[in-house]
């Protein structure tokens, strides 16, 4: 029964480096993506406690659809599935409307 080839050390060494340099360009955009939820939901919460203190709902349905529509065009012109980026978008708003709920009921 005969083996299959072996990738010469070097390929193998060339491979690894281009997968590393794959895996550390997807690192910072993982740790940008990061760093921009946190901000954007430092802002949402100054929103919770301004919705609290004027008395407004936690939820703003009109808000949420104009939003997902945005966003869903601005994914079809990244070529990003739009039904990923409704599902994303819808998780956060979730969110952020549990911490409107829990200002308001604070």
């Amino acid at each position: 029964m005969t083996q299959p080839a072996q990738p010469s050390p070097d390929h193998a060494t060339a491979e690894d480096s281009v997968l590393a340099g794959f895996r550390k360009s997807i690192d910072n955009i993982d740790a940008a993506i990061v760093h921009m939820l946190a901000e954007r939901f430092r802002i949402t919460q100054a929103v919770g406690e301004y919705k609290a203190k004027v008395t407004l709902p936690p939820a703003d349905p009109a808000r949420e659809q104009a939003q997902i529509a945005r966003l869903r065009r601005l994914a079809e012109e990244s070529e990003l599935d739009p039904e990923f980026s409704e599902k994303f978008l819808r998780f956060i708003i979730d969110e952020v409307i549990r911490h409107h709920e829990q200002a308001r009921d604070g």
